[in-house]
């Protein structure tokens, strides 16, 4: 039966499933959305950027299957609309909501237009008939991955950027031929999922604060629009994906980094956007009390196990990589996908199984960050069983403190470099992902040039970002015209970076340390869209011989598989050749590689004074490289002096 409202608008009994918005064959678009809890559901249609809606009325009861309120909207021009829910029953039955399966959703198309002018999210209809042509996920084994983590903005608005269309999806593509340059092939982009820049409403010193990272998802289905140079319809879902298929024709992975932990409604006083008026108690995990539980450390925390919630997150998964394409996803603050509905920590997360068994997603890479704020950690014992890959924090620790040259560290990272089997053993020897530095903290040329954090800039009197940070700054806090220093802090950052690539694991490099791009001390540079979060790009005119150097050992990696494969014997040696003695103190040490007839051998000296080096007999040693410079690249050698702080790198055949 056709129904009309008011405004004499036909609508007709909607199709459940698929929920949020679809345009159908006929002309008409459904529009399908649940909740519990309300007593009653109404559509709002609103013409594109109108302040008021033409069209705001109750889907009939008699067209909601259980939970379900679903209705067929005919005559509309689904490129020019958008649409808002409210709901009766719920605490405040005026919100307008959006749609929690929005694949649009306008209201910050250009970023940071909207400051100041209350500018709603809505969200919008999408009809998509992109053309793949033969593109599909790439199934790089994640052992022969090099990660790129980088940021779609901050990666190319620095104003010595190659990049045309700067901070864009487009943006990237145009820095492909700088990744295969490098050599990485896959690249990690923090939060895509459509989030508000300015969440934050304070200026800092006189400058706008911004949620740069956007770690606080508005719609875990919409890319986000103010990375997209295309401001036409769908000109963010087809630029996001022209950039997944370029990077994929040139042989580089994509994996997004997503935030299902918490939402971007926050806690006690947050905005009403879509889950708290929808049914708060079953999307969010609450206390007695009725308040959130913080498990996330940013007001809420989404309710990952209850049946609707998972099946919301799966979808969301699914849509990825069936309708863009992407490889694979890193969690953040995964532990939390773990907990009950009480927020207690489960043997067998229902989540956790279904991605990991799910026959969409069972091809995809799921890399977990092993902690939640709540204090949970789950390194080496995460529930997904070894298909789940986990940033190893302690890697990044012991390696930071070796090239330190703190005592006893040595021992500690040569359990790093063998794939921390005191965490990953048998099948799981390649779950763990080795970094040093990642958007989070430190950059590496600042790891080496801070002993303390300096985050003045945030306007949090230096008290956010970590104080552990196992920096060393050679010798001055900050910048310096000290050459000797220079030159330490150069060879430092190349010792991290060819310790990082010589370990068991996957790799992955924070974007910018390849050429020492610096945040001048910040830590936590999360509220700063500025050149100081963006990468520098001078950088690579003024540290030529840091990105060869990492782009050396890059190629090393990928050219060898000795490197990569489980069955590679690794060997560790004392630097003049005999067998090292773990029950002594020591700063310096070597490794090697074998398998039939290839070899890479590695020396590192942390301590403060040369080493002699003996190689292993019967093999013909080349220089691959050197932090130091010492060595000649491509020379043959039998034995050779390390210098202090060093390390080197060379390969071997049998004579």
């Amino acid at each position: 039966m056709d129904c009309f409202n008011n405004k004499g608008l036909k609508y007709t009994c909607g199709k459940a499933f698929p929920f949020g918005a679809t345009v159908l064959p006929d002309g008409g678009i459904n529009f399908s959305i649940n909740s519990h809890s309300a007593e009653a559901c109404f559509l709002q249609l609103y013409k594109l950027g109108e302040k008021e809606p033409f069209a705001d009325f109750e889907i009939p009861s008699s067209f909601k299957v259980g939970d379900n309120y679903a209705v067929t909207v005919y005559g509309l021009d689904y490129r020019s609309i958008e649409y808002t829910y409210r709901f009766k029953g719920s605490f405040d039955e005026n919100a307008k909501v959006l749609d929690p399966y929005s694949k649009l959703v306008s209201g910050r198309e250009v970023w940071g237009e909207a400051r100041g002018k209350n500018v709603p999210f809505r969200s919008r209809v999408l009809q998509d008939d992109y053309n793949w042509e033969t593109d599909r996920a790439l199934q790089t084994p994640i052992e022969d991955l090099v990660i790129y983590e980088m940021h779609v903005r901050g990666i190319s608005m620095g104003s010595a950027s190659p990049v045309k269309k700067k901070g864009t999806y487009a943006g990237v593509v145009e820095m492909i031929p700088y990744f295969k340059d490098l050599g990485v092939n896959c690249v990690e982009l923090l939060p895509v999922f459509e989030f508000n820049e300015l969440e934050y409403v304070g200026n800092i010193k006189d400058r706008p604060m911004f949620n740069y990272w956007g770690y606080s998802t508005i719609s875990f289905f919409a890319p986000k629009e103010a990375y997209s140079s295309d401001k036409s319809y769908a000109g963010a879902v087809r630029e996001f994906k022209d950039m997944v298929k370029a990077l994929h024709k040139s042989g580089i992975e994509v994996i997004l980094d997503v935030v299902y932990n918490h939402t971007a409604e926050m806690g006690e006083g947050g905005p009403y956007l879509n889950y708290k008026i929808i049914d708060n108690n079953i999307y969010y995990i609450l206390d007695e009390k009725g308040g959130y539980r913080n498990l996330s450390g940013c007001g809420n925390t989404f309710n990952c196990n209850h049946p609707v919630v998972r099946s919301h997150i799966l979808d969301s998964l699914r849509y990825w990589v069936t309708e863009f394409h992407v490889d694979g996803f890193r969690f953040d603050e995964a532990p939390v996908l773990t907990r009950d509905s009480n927020g207690e920590p489960m043997e067998n997360p229902p989540l956790i199984e279904a991605i990991t068994e799910d026959p969409i997603l069972c091809k995809s890479k799921v890399i977990t960050e092993t902690w939640d704020a709540a204090g949970l950690v789950q390194i080496g014992h995460f529930p997904g069983g070894p298909r789940w890959a986990e940033w190893n924090e302690n890697y990044r620790n012991s390696l930071r403190s070796f090239i330190k040259g703190d005592s006893g560290s040595a021992k500690n990272f040569i359990s790093s470099i063998m794939g921390s089997p005191e965490y990953y053993k048998g099948e799981e020897a390649h779950t763990t992902v080795n970094f040093v530095t990642c958007h989070d903290g430190f950059t590496l040329n600042d790891l080496v040039s801070y002993n303390q954090k300096h985050n003045e800039e945030n306007g949090e009197d230096n008290r956010d970002g970590t104080n552990w940070n196992i920096s060393f700054n050679c010798g001055v806090e900050g910048p310096t015209e000290d050459e000797k220093i220079e030159s330490l802090r150069t060879r430092q950052v190349k010792n991290a970076f060819a310790l990082l690539l010589l370990s068991r694991g996957v790799p992955m490099m924070c974007s910018g340390d390849e050429i020492r791009a610096t945040h001048k001390g910040n830590n936590n540079v999360y509220c700063q869209d500025s050149p100081l979060s963006w990468i520098n790009w001078e950088n690579k005119d003024l540290y030529p011989d840091v990105y060869d150097f990492f782009k050396t050992m890059i190629h090393l990696r990928l050219e060898n598989p000795v490197l990569r494969r489980k069955d590679s014997s690794l060997e560790f040696f004392s630097c003049s050749g005999g067998k090292l003695d773990m029950k002594k103190e020591f700063d310096s040490f070597a490794f090697m590689y074998s398998n039939e007839n290839d070899y890479i051998y590695c020396a590192a000296n942390t301590g403060e004074k040369s080493c002699s080096v003996t190689l292993p007999e019967g093999v013909c040693w080349t220089v691959v490289s050197d932090s130091s410079e010492e060595l000649e690249k491509g020379s043959e050698v039998g034995s050779f002096t390390l210098n202090e702080r060093s390390v080197a790198v060379l390969k071997g055949r049998k004579r």
